[in-house]
């Protein structure tokens, strides 16, 4: 029984680390990665759409993203889609293309974005570790139905430790590799 609440608890912390690196890839490191426009949705026929379905995404160059709309009629609602978007990026479009330069990041920018890296890390931890605080919850209260035996629970609550350590630790590896990206010059 604790092998499943376990397993529960190892899936919402993987569950995590996979939306942690979802929030990283949009986060601008100062080179042109299709991944940044993952996050737009655009009013597409009354409807929220993200940018990848009504678009083709690419990055011919280091510094160049290219959006190119399957359907002309939605460049505008793009263009100003991608403006309000908190990415920084400003599109030029020739009416069939929308072209975005992705700036060189100054150093006040970069120092900005390693913040916002290291928040999103933080709220990752707390997440794991309320994981923990749940499954150790429920480990308890089996404990006290008699589901568990004392030593069966203290062996589980170790490996729902090292379990969360686990995870904080690949949390902590995501949150350098983005700040090193991000810094990189």
């Amino acid at each position: 029984m604790h092998l499943e609440i376990h397993e529960q608890a190892e899936e919402k912390m993987k569950k995590t680390l996979k939306v942690l690196r979802e929030e990283l890839t949009a986060v601008r490191a100062g080179r042109a990665n299709p991944g940044l426009l993952d996050k737009i949705s655009i009013e597409y026929y009354g409807t929220q759409t993200p940018l990848s379905q009504i678009a083709g995404i690419s990055a011919p160059e280091p510094r160049l993203l290219l959006v190119q709309p399957y359907d002309n009629n939605a460049i505008q609602n793009i263009e100003k889609a991608i403006l309000k978007s908190d990415l920084g990026l400003n599109p030029n479009s020739d009416g069939r293309v929308i072209r975005l330069v992705v700036p060189q990041l100054t150093e006040e920018r970069r120092k900005e974005l390693v913040k916002l890296v290291k928040r999103y890390g933080e709220e990752a931890k707390v997440a794991i570790r309320n994981e923990r605080r749940n499954t150790k919850d429920q480990l308890k209260k089996m404990k006290k139905n008699g589901e568990l035996t004392e030593d069966d629970e203290k062996r589980a609550q170790e490996d729902i430790q090292k379990l969360t350590d686990k995870h904080i630790e690949l949390v902590d590896k995501e949150i350098e590799k983005k700040e090193g990206e991000i810094m990189e010059v």
